[in-house]
């Protein structure tokens, strides 16, 4: 696999987002390109899209399509949850699965990802 793809109308803003997430560095010279690498991800990129329409899950209009599933500890969960929502991220009104191990989150561009735990 190459890479995983996120269309945005900010790429560099997106790129940004991630990177205080998961961390690596970030190649922002193209702003119409940008894509974050790290050890332990593989290449994340995030495409200029200006007329990107968000999901609206769980809304079958417009599906979420395809997420991030984030792995953290269990006992470190609402620290995760605060740097999520201090980098830009909103918490999900739908909460499916907080009994099950993962709490649904939306990134700046309106991509939803989940911080999982076992």
């Amino acid at each position: 696999m190459r890479a995983i793809v996120l269309d945005t109308p900010d790429a560099v803003a997106l790129g940004r987002f991630y990177q205080q997430l998961l961390g690596g560095e970030l190649d922002d010279r193209d702003p119409e390109w940008v894509t974050l690498r790290g050890d332990h991800l593989p290449p994340l990129s995030f495409q200029l899209a200006p007329d990107h329409q968000p999901p609206d899950w769980p809304n079958p209009d417009r599906p979420q399509q395809f997420h991030l599933d984030l792995t953290v500890d269990r006992a470190a969960l609402d620290e995760a949850e605060a740097q999520v929502l201090a980098a830009g991220a909103t918490k999900h009104a739908h909460q499916p699965g907080e009994d099950q191990g993962w709490r649904v989150y939306v990134d700046p561009a309106g991509h939803p990802f989940c911080l999982c735990w076992d």
